[in-house]
């Protein structure tokens, strides 16, 4: 037993830290599987998106981390520890989307209260100034607009001085330059060595923030990679035009991998660009606005989601088939 310990301990030099892993693990809620053989890591001074569709297992992979649930199979660790102890509690902060606090108490009792969980929590007037809330300091919660007590979830994230930042649609009700004020303390964070696991519909968020991005889908990671790399995952580009021609009618044009509405026309993603615009000209003499652009982060998702959906339908009908 002391030699292992020996071994660990010289290991744990050598090897660098490692803020949160998860490590094979599965999560159901009755028979119905939340989560399903997820592996990953996160590392100091890196800011990872989880992207996915509601039901995908998101919330479900921020609660496993906070302790707020255990795995059925496989282990979670934050900073080498059970996320359930006192010193892994210590090194976190989270927002969650679901957060909700007395609507009666003040900005500023809310950020004292936290504040005294942590054994060294930042100075108030620092919260208040990352935060964005000079002026609302002694405003009741209750009295806040929407954007501003996302403002006040976010100062009570971070009020601990935490080592690994949790947050959950973290900018739903911000106007635009809250956002990328929002974007800048994160940014800020980040540089400062500390580690954040980012879930957001704002696809354009992952883009601007994220080092590395992990896709899931119905409980498994179908994709990882930087946003670079999960944007040229996706061959191809897409055509924004208005047409009229039907959904079905241009989706049977050879090359065209989807087609999506829009309210001005239509969205094309294809690997063959150039044919594709060619025989959409000689369908129609009426296509309009046509603009093409390399794939973006919204696309490249939607196809890698799209993907795994024929691929798991293929691989049924395979089943039944051998049935």
């Amino acid at each position: 037993m002391k030699t292992r310990s020996k071994i660990e301990d010289y290991l744990q030099v050598l090897l660098p830290e490692v803020a949160a892993e998860f490590c094979g693990v599965s999560k159901c809620y009755g028979e119905t599987p939340a989560l399903n053989n997820v592996s990953f890591r996160l590392h100091p001074g890196e800011l990872v998106s989880l992207l996915g569709a509601n039901g995908a297992g998101k919330t479900t992979a921020v609660k496993l981390l906070l302790g707020l649930a255990a795995p059925n199979q496989g282990r979670v660790r934050i900073f080498g520890q059970s996320p359930h102890t006192a010193a892994a509690k210590m090194r976190i902060g989270a927002m969650l989307q679901v957060g909700k606090v007395p609507e009666t108490l003040k900005v500023r009792e809310h950020i004292e209260l936290f504040s005294c969980y942590y054994p060294r929590p930042l100075p108030l007037a620092t919260v208040i100034e990352t935060a964005g809330l000079q002026g609302l300091e002694n405003r009741l919660f209750g009295e806040l607009s929407g954007g501003q007590k996302q403002r006040v979830l976010f100062a009570l994230a971070i009020c601990g001085d935490p080592d690994l930042l949790f947050l959950d649609e973290p900018t739903v009700g911000l106007d635009v330059d809250s956002r990328r004020a929002f974007w800048r303390e994160i940014r800020a964070f980040v540089e400062r060595g500390r580690s954040v696991l980012l879930t957001t519909h704002y696809l354009e968020e992952s883009d601007a923030l994220a080092d590395r991005i992990l896709v899931l889908n119905r409980g498994t990671i179908v994709a990882e990679g930087t946003p670079k790399e999960i944007k040229s995952s996706v061959a191809g580009k897409t055509i924004r035009c208005t047409t009229a021609l039907s959904v079905h009618q241009v989706q049977a044009i050879a090359g065209v991998s989807s087609v999506r509405v829009q309210k001005d026309g239509v969205e094309i993603l294809t690997s063959r660009a150039e044919a594709v615009l060619r025989e959409l000209l000689a369908r129609d003499a009426s296509l309009a606005n046509v603009e093409i652009t390399g794939t973006g982060l919204e696309e490249a998702f939607l196809e890698i989601t799209r993907r795994d959906g024929r691929n798991s339908q293929r691989e049924a009908s395979m089943e039944k088939i051998a049935l």
